[in-house]
């Protein structure tokens, strides 16, 4: 089990969730220290699961650790992600592409290469080299500024979990000009209890402008958070025709 995995159990973990795999999270828990850290941030998650029974042993356990040991082999590949600049509207970006197909945008805040490649590098567990912006790419970026959609033939999000796959397609479906809340995504994707760990995929999105996180607000509409800053998430959001209500 990943740490990704745990983050999306934690508030699942207080309700309805299998004994077997709440035996697991625990066990995760105990043995990494990041996901502690992570862990005395959740309100209440701790005294939940320390109190929880001791369960029966899980019979399909050996499936799913071989399910994570192929994952993870998939998900170790080496071939390198290109990460190359091109031109937006509000400056410049960072764009990461394997073949045709692009699987990371950043906004350029002026942080150096080498910091951008060590967090694509980390977030998409994949190396990744210095490369220019092929016609096709810089193409593709013009149309979208235009038309605020994409091909979805030109994205990959491969390197992501189903869970974050599912998240960002379903925020993905937020009119152009309109906002939803974290609840309401995990409430698109079957996970209604799952809005913290939805925000946290927003927070990590690695396709921030196609898969658009900018639409996506707190309960009370009001804009929350945005890894650009919230000065760059309204600036998206007014680009797109949005007004917030007053």
């Amino acid at each position: 089990m990943r740490c990704r995995d745990i983050e999306v159990l934690w508030d699942e973990t207080r309700g309805d969730c299998a004994r077997a795999l709440k035996e697991q999270v625990t066990i995760h828990l105990h043995a990494c220290p990041h996901c502690q850290v992570l862990y005395e941030e959740c309100e209440g998650v701790a005294y939940c699961l320390s109190c929880l029974p001791v369960p029966e042993p899980s019979l399909d356990l050996a499936r799913r650790i071989l399910d994570h040991i192929g994952s993870m082999r998939i998900r170790l590949r080496t071939e390198p992600l290109i990460l190359a600049s091109a031109r937006a509207p509000f400056g410049r970006l960072y764009v990461g592409f394997k073949g045709q197909r692009i699987a990371y945008i950043g906004i350029d805040t002026g942080t150096s290469f080498e910091e951008v490649r060590t967090r694509v590098e980390q977030r998409l567990r994949r190396p990744v080299v210095r490369g220019e912006a092929p016609p096709w790419l810089q193409g593709t970026l013009d149309r979208f500024f235009e038309t605020w959609h994409v091909d979805d033939r030109v994205v990959d999000i491969s390197d992501l979990t189903e869970f974050e796959q599912a998240a960002l397609r379903a925020a993905a479906t937020i009119p152009r000009g309109e906002v939803r809340s974290y609840g309401w995504v995990a409430t698109q994707i079957g996970r209604p209890k799952a809005a913290r760990a939805v925000g946290r995929v927003m927070a990590r999105n690695p396709l921030p402008l196609f898969f658009p996180c900018h639409r996506v607000v707190d309960s009370s509409g009001g804009l929350h958070d945005y890894f650009y800053g919230l000065e760059m998430k309204e600036r998206l959001l007014r680009m797109e025709g949005y007004r917030r209500a007053r």
